[in-house]
């Protein structure tokens, strides 16, 4: 850390934060915790007060409240999040206060979380599991708790972003007999991953195992309704590594309580946390997670280290390494909800 009185100030709202991430705003930074773990929005606006810079960590909304309660001063935030869920880009655009994200760099751990919940729901890990504490393990049976294969299966990618190409790329070690895909346009990897762009419609008829990989919109929430069940194949595993609102719960639980489909895995969900009594965790075919699929060791530390840096560049007068938008550069002056 430098001998030299810090030059900014900036609000952590999780003390958690990698400490390797915390040393790269050390260098020019006073730096100031939210204590209360989980973040507390009330304490995050007490803090906020006075700061040039944000590492927002938090479910909590970064919205015109927190900037009005940090000040004018404020120039910058960044999340650690690929997504910006929780931020209100908009008005910060508008008020000229500059916003970093860090986009692929969890591309990898979510696509191998991804395959993991297409082996886990389609062998029905979590069914094994609950038969062999009700003392039900009967594999005698030649015929006993069956299940399915990605090789030789089609598996369709609803979305061929970031995570969607590497989860095709994943997939070409397992043998399947095509990779199906659905986004708004035709994408040139495709060609080399042997992907097949398709109409959603196309892609649920002919899928043995569909994935979710696409941003959550207006156009895409609840884009997996009873209608949609319907026209999947009995056979078919269903996973969502995106958000939870693309699938509407209740019409899940009646397609896999009916055998609609054969099983889910969910690393997201509606709400989060989901309730300990939420109907969804009473089915032996759905195989959850707690929204775990970019949290790893080196996935954890390279984003936190990407947020430090996207901060310190703000500050610093320099381009962020992954801004959320650009700013023509007389924009970067006030932080002020009026014009």
């Amino acid at each position: 850390m430098s001998s030299e009185v810090p030059k900014f100030k900036v609000m952590v709202t999780n003390h958690k934060v990698h400490p390797e991430a915390l040393d790269i705003l050390r260098e020019d930074c006073e730096l100031i915790f939210c204590d209360k773990f989980p973040s507390d929005r009330q304490e995050i606006l007490e803090k906020c007060r006075g700061v040039d810079g944000m590492f927002w960590t938090t479910p909590h909304l970064l919205d015109s409240e927190v900037l009005d309660a940090a000040g004018p001063q404020l120039k910058c935030a960044a999340t650690i999040s690929a997504g910006l869920d929780t931020i209100d880009a908009n008005e910060m655009k508008r008020r000229g206060i500059e916003l970093g994200y860090a986009p692929y760099i969890s591309n990898t751990a979510v696509a191998e979380h991804a395959i993991g919940l297409m082996i886990a729901a389609g062998k029905r890990f979590h069914q094994g599991r609950l038969k062999i504490k009700s003392s039900e393990w009967k594999n005698w049976h030649i015929r006993w708790m069956l299940g399915q294969e990605i090789r030789n299966s089609t598996v369709g990618l609803v979305g061929f972003g970031g995570i969607g190409q590497v989860i095709a790329e994943l997939l070409q070690g397992f043998g399947v007999k095509q990779i199906l895909y659905t986004c708004r346009h035709k994408n040139p990897r495709g060609d080399e991953l042997n992907a097949k762009y398709v109409q959603f419609d196309q892609l649920l008829c002919e899928s043995d195992f569909i994935v979710v990989a696409c941003p959550l919109t207006s156009d895409t929430e609840n884009m997996f309704s009873d209608a949609e069940f319907q026209k999947m194949k009995p056979n078919c595993v269903l996973v969502n590594i995106s958000r939870g609102p693309i699938i509407d719960h209740d019409a899940l639980y009646n397609a896999l309580k009916l055998g609609q489909i054969f099983a889910a895995g969910l690393d997201v969900t509606v709400p989060e946390p989901l309730p300990a009594n939420h109907p969804l965790l009473n089915l032996p075919n759905c195989v959850i997670t707690p929204h775990l699929a970019a949290s790893t060791y080196p996935t954890r530390e390279t984003v936190a280290k990407v947020t430090a840096h996207n901060i310190m560049r703000s500050l610093r007068g320099m381009e962020m390494l992954s801004p959320a938008f650009t700013l023509p550069q007389k924009e970067r002056i006030t932080n002020s909800g009026t014009e």
